[in-house]
């Protein structure tokens, strides 16, 4: 929408009021690099919801056009493991599940836009889901080892 109003604004004044002269290109350069700052940043809308026996992951971006939304659930037992990657001021979530077909999938996140508490929530919840699923495995291995003895 910005790129849109910038383009209409430059039409405007190269044509028809001439205020800015050569700063009118500022109208349309101003907006390109907004969106590529966007693109570059990723998705600016996460949402996350651990309740129930399922996890489910949104990923979104305000401007629709810009990238395809993700979204994946799936449940709680499949989750492996999960890790954060920062760098500078870009944050992704990496998460691997288990699958029939591969063993693991990564599912990938961006993450730039939560802030730091935000962040810690989300770590401390997976950390609940991972912890329960090795719980499990562990007894369930611990099991088998009583049924073959």
């Amino acid at each position: 929408m910005i790129m849109v109003l910038g383009v209409i604004a430059f039409i405007a004044n190269k044509y028809r009021f001439n205020a800015l002269d050569d700063e009118s290109y500022l109208l349309i350069i101003v907006p390109i690099i907004m969106l590529i700052i966007f693109y570059i940043c990723g998705r600016q809308i996460f949402e996350y919801d651990s309740d129930g026996e399922a996890l489910n992951f949104k990923n979104r971006n305000i401007i629709p056009f810009l990238e395809k939304p993700l979204h994946d659930e799936f449940p709680k037992y499949k989750l492996i493991k999960y890790d954060v990657v920062s760098i500078l001021f870009i944050k992704r979530l990496y998460i691997t599940v288990s699958s029939k077909n591969n063993g693991s999938t990564i599912l990938k996140y961006q993450i730039s836009y939560l802030n730091r508490k935000e962040v810690n929530d989300l770590k401390l919840s997976l950390n609940k889901v991972v912890k329960a699923n090795k719980e499990k495995k562990d007894k369930k291995t611990d099991d088998d080892r009583r049924i073959f003895a």
